[in-house]
């Protein structure tokens, strides 16, 4: 299987959805980017408590990770609603994703009359753009175009046994075939970055890594905290995970073997081609949207105790290498290879499995998460508010 089907954007990208999104600049635009999406169905609000008094580093990671999510390939055109007179602009925030090609258009509360008339207009907007991109057709797109995500959460000891290291076999699958992967989660590396560091491409990179991993932990130093107060989290350790480095050491398997080539930051775009990692926390609803607005078509996230975790515009398949939270969460879960566990199913075969629904998933077959509705949303934090 070489191709998908799928949307060819002006840019080049390909987009295995094609979302209409409304992006609300700031927390005051909130309630109405809510009520146009729920009058208007197929569209998608990312509601979020941030874009006002914010500064610095922390006001540019907010416009980050919203214009990294209007430009996901995933997205075929974009509302922006601002209230008017928050620190985000929604003029730079629409030209930021204008690059793309994708049809955007933006305007304020303030200025067409506050909610009610703001949330008619909104309408009449939204219902415009669906019926253009429910004119655009799929067609066939290159498999070695998709990138794919990989998290863990609310992990136990069959994670690292059996889900994680059956991802990490589809994740060699994408890349040998020239696809993207890219993991996470700088907090649950620590302990086993030395592993990850051997990996590394160059020495550059290799350092990179050691970095943004110290960058952390003298963070947590600053404030007075220690990581073994809330990693393992009290489900992990319920799960059977005892320490930090146990943890990590089957986190890192879900990534496979491939070379890493590059470290990038939080929500940053994720180049074409190889194993990337993203400077990014555990949290998964944080990390995944900073993965989505980096530009992946598809995340592939592992849980041993289950989750319904999903994302406002990429598909999340959850895959689980525990049985009874399979058939516990049967609604939530997409994927079962706890087979491995009593040596039913073979590692190469379970990523076999993983590997057949990412290509099924890429090609329009809905998540488990995807016909729920779970379109979960957060920016991850860097200072103070004013």
């Amino acid at each position: 299987m070489n191709s998908i089907m799928g949307y060819e954007r002006s840019n080049g990208e390909i987009g295995i959805r094609n979302h209409l999104l409304i992006i609300p600049t700031v927390i005051c635009a909130n309630q109405v980017c809510t009520r146009i999406s729920q009058l208007v169905p197929g569209t998608i609000a990312i509601p979020h408590q941030h874009g006002c008094s914010q500064i610095g580093s922390d006001k540019d990671r907010t416009f980050d990770v919203l214009a990294g999510t209007g430009k996901n390939p995933n997205v075929g055109g974009v509302i922006i609603i601002s209230l008017g007179c928050e620190v985000v602009d929604p003029v730079a925030l629409k030209e930021a994703i204008r690059v793309t090609g994708k049809p955007v258009v933006a305007f304020d509360i303030q200025s067409v009359g506050g909610s009610v008339k703001a949330i008619a207009h909104g309408v009449e907007l939204a219902k415009q753009m669906m019926a253009e991109l429910e004119q655009q057709l799929k067609v066939p797109v290159p498999l070695n175009k998709l990138k794919v995500a990989v998290k863990c959460g609310g992990s136990d000891a069959t994670s690292g046994l059996a889900s994680n290291p059956a991802l990490g076999v589809a994740a060699d699958e994408l890349i040998d075939k020239g696809g993207s992967v890219v993991i996470g989660e700088t907090t649950e590396i620590i302990g086993a970055e030395h592993v990850l560091a051997k990996r590394c491409y160059t020495p550059q990179i290799e350092e990179q890594l050691y970095t943004i991993v110290d960058r952390f932990e003298k963070e947590v130093e600053r404030m007075g905290a220690d990581m073994r107060g809330g990693n393992p989290s009290p489900g992990n350790i319920a799960g059977g995970l005892s320490t930090i480095e146990e943890k990590s050491l089957g986190c890192i398997s879900k990534c496979g073997t491939a070379p890493i080539r590059g470290i990038i930051e939080y929500a940053e775009h994720i180049p074409e081609q190889g194993l990337y990692f993203m400077d990014s926390p555990g949290n998964d609803i944080e990390c995944v949207s900073g993965m989505a607005a980096g530009g992946v078509h598809i995340v592939c996230f592992t849980t041993g105790r289950g989750t319904p975790t999903g994302s406002a515009v990429v598909p999340v398949i959850k895959i689980t290498g525990n049985k009874r939270t399979f058939l516990n969460m049967e609604d939530n879960m997409d994927v079962d290879v706890s087979d491995m566990l009593t040596g039913k199913l073979s590692l190469d075969k379970a990523g076999e499995r993983i590997w057949q629904e990412i290509c099924e998933v890429a090609d329009g077959k809905l998540t488990k998460a995807e016909v729920l509705g779970h379109q979960e949303f957060s920016i991850n934090r860097i200072g103070p508010s004013l």
